[in-house]
């Protein structure tokens, strides 16, 4: 056996190790239950113990907020029903998914599967997919709710494992959440966030909210390229063939009624498309914001499930009244009253996750974790690419606590933009670094809102599908992003290439 082969046969039983040990653990409900439970044990114990750290932003002093106590039972029954009622990816999910039904229910989706299947390239599905995925996540809830179960009805109609699929979408659209070839709404976001970080050494230093875009879109290839790679070398061979329920079956070709409802879908599209354009193009579009102008906060982007929601089933009934599929009415609801069917495991699941989310948020323990380790690693002395990379690293571990990306950039923007500034470098640099290390761990983070949902997806085709599972298919993922997406960042710091426009690495002149 070559040392290759070793490696990899190591490698492989480590993700086994990982997935029987993660599957050990209770249903991904149950879990999420206890850990709920000691969020408010750990948050009395911190309380009783007197932790304290000082927001470096506000100067303020952060403690642990004791859930134990009278004052937190008050909260945590006033707030049962509003955690459930207002977990982001609930509403999100449930709504998408009703358009896609009646998609579904009307055939489109299936005839446009057998579509790409046959004309797309096999050697380019998988990168077509993550690719894909990464450009969805300028759309936040898209990529989720509509390319990652997609991805998987792909996989398996061309005899691959869907999980796989599922696996390259997922890391499309979280793991490079910090890649893509256009801004969105987390950009001028974390630049203002920068920005007020940095008038703490010069306050007239200004950031611009694309400050992050030439290292971003060659980040888009690079996810692209190692996602694939990772996909077909490591999880497609771990997972092996698949045998289960929708398995590889010889693809019917479309017949030319099926053609004409695809036409008619396309005409369809087009309209909404047109429509969206003539929203948001023009200046005084009515799609954008009324007061500002502005896209990027604007009804439009705000809005983008409502619109998956309307196009998904207007192109639905296009395609169903053309085809035959749909006749009446009640075929348009019986669409949409299948694709909830299958969300039950998925209801308990979100609000059991949300209370765990509310907990952990109300008892301050995420904003301690991030605080202690910002200033533990200001503390280490490093200067140069090693501190850059052990900001990259401090940024993942704190990803695996705190899931909000702008959450963690409040409390660690004023430590780190500052001190780096000091040291010679932009603060549009320590952002970017910030960005490498948030983005990475998203897809083995159980604190990230959309973890359940994706474990919801990979059980529709593995029933004993657990934490371990998705843990041990996306790891390979997070170590691959993080090392090359570091790599990255360390040839771009050395050929001292601009990470966006105007924003080079070094001051030319630190303010005293």
């Amino acid at each position: 056996m070559t040392e290759k082969a070793v490696r990899v046969s190591v490698f492989d039983r480590f993700l086994r190790i990982v997935e029987r040990g993660g599957n050990a653990l209770p249903n991904p409900a149950t879990l999420f239950l206890v850990l709920a439970g000691a969020v408010l044990v750990f948050s009395a114990i911190a309380a009783g113990l007197g932790f304290s750290v000082t927001h470096p932003a506000t100067g303020k002093l952060i403690t642990p907020v004791n859930l134990l106590s009278v004052e937190g039972l008050h909260r945590i029954l006033e707030n049962l029903v509003k955690n459930f009622t207002g977990f982001a990816p609930l509403g999100a999910v449930l709504v998408a998914l009703l358009g896609i039904g009646v998609a579904e229910g009307s055939g489109l989706i299936g005839a446009a599967m057998r579509l790409l299947v046959a004309k797309a390239p096999r050697r380019l599905l998988t990168f077509v997919i993550v690719f894909a995925g990464v450009l969805s996540n300028a759309a936040s809830e898209v990529g989720y709710v509509l390319l990652v179960p997609l991805a998987g009805a792909v996989f398996a109609s061309v005899g691959r494992h869907p999980v796989a699929g599922v696996a390259a979408a997922f890391a499309g659209v979280s793991g490079g959440y910090s890649a893509n070839l256009f801004l969105g709404t987390v950009d001028p976001l974390l630049a203002g966030l920068t920005q007020e970080a940095a008038h703490i050494v010069d306050p007239k230093y200004l950031v611009n909210p694309a400050c992050n875009w030439y290292f971003m879109v060659v980040s888009t290839f690079l996810i692209a390229i190692v996602g694939t790679v990772v996909t077909e070398k490591v999880v497609v061979p771990r997972l092996g063939a698949y045998r289960g329920e929708g398995a590889s079956e010889d693809l019917k070709p479309l017949t030319a009624r099926e053609r004409r409802a695809l036409w008619a879908a396309f005409a369809a599209g087009l309209a909404i498309t047109a429509v969206i354009l003539l929203g948001t193009v023009p200046e005084g579009g009515f799609l954008r914001d009324a007061k500002t102008g502005s896209v990027l906060h604007s009804p439009f982007m705000n809005g983008i499930v409502a619109l998956v929601f309307f196009s998904s089933a207007l192109m639905g009934i296009a395609y169903g009244v053309v085809a035959g599929t749909i006749k009446r009415d009640s075929d348009v609801v019986k669409g949409m009253n299948k694709s909830m069917e299958t969300m039950g495991s998925y209801l308990v699941l979100c609000f059991i996750a949300a209370q765990f989310v509310a907990f952990f948020n109300w008892s301050n323990l995420g904003l301690i974790v991030a605080v202690e380790g910002a200033t533990g690693l200001k503390a280490i002395g490093l200067g140069g690419i090693p501190l850059m990379l052990a900001f990259v690293v401090l940024s993942a571990g704190i990803n695996m606590f705190m899931g909000s990306a702008s959450a963690k950039w409040a409390i660690m923007a004023p430590v780190f933009v500052p001190m780096f500034m000091l040291l010679g470098y932009t603060p549009e640099l320590t952002q970017t670094a910030y960005r490498v290390g948030d983005s990475v761990t998203n897809i083995i983070s159980p604190t990230m809102s959309y973890f359940p949902l994706i474990i919801a997806f990979i059980q529709r085709w593995d029933k004993s599908a657990g934490f371990g599972t998705l843990i041990a298919t996306m790891l390979p993922y997070t170590l691959a992003f993080l090392v090359s997406w570091s790599l990255l960042l360390v040839g771009w710091f050395l050929l001292d290439i601009p990470v966006g426009p105007g924003a080079g690495l070094l001051l030319e002149r630190v303010s005293e």
